[in-house]
């Protein structure tokens, strides 16, 4: 029975993600209403997260430092090389580069038979660089232009930073003071990936819910905003994937670098940059899910076809002897 059980749930996880998507699209109405529930579960996916990692076990190294690399440049490039084309779309896919990688990545590299204290440590540094970066980027792009440039600096770093480094702050006080505490709250980390799909689900119907708000005269934008997001996510997992061949560890590079913090990324697109610049980021959890599930998919397909041949090695032996 218990065999069973976890033999659904392994095999429904592939289809939470894009359920989870197409739960927004049709109840985008009622979710406006609890739309504040986002930062609370950003701040515990995180810390989950962050408690994975002990100090000790804390990895850095040049796959880290390369994969940091192309998130933090690359979001540069990308918006000077769109910014003449169009500032919405400029930071919209800004916004999917520079985005840290998602809570859930460590569960998803585990799936695939990645690294996972490796994927961890990079969650916890690119979410670092985020949370330091994020708010100077934002002015420069030209987040808004009703207050002073250090007002608009001050205001974002005092909502961005503390989500992303309180979590971090309270998983070290756990571990040093509560040790019993932090590792019940690292035993859970299969959680994160139900409140991953919770929270895909609340941002997707408020996106939707703006999209539906927009004129007609915005749609081309729109498409161009969500096929440039499909663009540079099937880039971050091929050049992530590169990066990690080098080292032995193709899959938590590909993760570390394409499985992004999507939710973290339209909740600041919607309070800090153009509303419409949240698109490129609600594409991207399509991109990066669709990707995500093919993968648990032939993983899966992968273990069924090993466990069902050597089923048929062990009967032909048995019939040998």
């Amino acid at each position: 029975m218990h065999t069973s059980k976890v033999s659904l749930r392994t095999r429904l996880k592939p289809w939470m993600l894009p359920v989870a998507m197409i739960g927004g699209v049709l109840f985008h109405e009622p979710i406006g209403k609890i739309q504040w529930l986002v930062p609370y579960l950003i701040f515990t996916m995180l810390l989950i997260t962050f408690c994975r990692v002990k100090p000790s076990s804390f990895r850095l190294g040049p796959v880290i430092w390369k994969l940091l690399a192309v998130q933090l440049v690359g979001a540069v490039i990308i918006f000077i090389a769109l910014r003449m084309v169009s500032l919405p779309l400029a930071q919209s896919v800004m916004l999917c580069v520079l985005c840290p990688t998602a809570t859930a990545a460590p569960v998803v590299t585990g799936m695939l038979g990645g690294d996972i204290g490796r994927v961890a440590s990079y969650s916890i540094v690119s979410n670092m660089a985020t949370a330091l970066l994020a708010p100077v980027l934002f002015v420069w792009a030209g987040a808004s232009a009703e207050m002073s440039v250090a007002t608009e600096f001050v205001l974002i770093a005092s909502r961005v930073a503390p989500l992303i480094c309180l979590p971090l702050g309270a998983a070290l006080l756990l571990y040093f003071i509560a040790p019993r505490a932090h590792a019940a709250v690292a035993g859970v980390q299969g959680i994160s990936f139900y409140l991953w799909a919770v929270s895909l689900f609340l941002v997707v119907g408020r996106a939707v819910s703006f999209v539906l708000d927009e004129p007609v005269s915005a749609i081309p934008l729109m498409i161009a905003m969500a096929v440039c997001a499909g663009l540079v996510c099937v880039a971050q997992f091929y050049i992530g994937r590169r990066i990690g061949r080098r080292y032995g560890d193709a899959v938590s590079a590909a993760q570390g670098l394409g499985q992004k913090n999507t939710v973290l990324a339209v909740w600041m697109a919607l309070n800090y940059l153009s509303p419409v610049a949240s698109i490129g980021p609600a594409a991207y959890i399509a991109w990066q899910n669709s990707i995500n599930s093919y993968q648990l998919y032939l993983k899966m397909r992968r273990e069924n076809r090993g466990s069902s041949n050597s089923g048929k090695c062990e009967q032909s032996r048995s019939r040998t002897c």
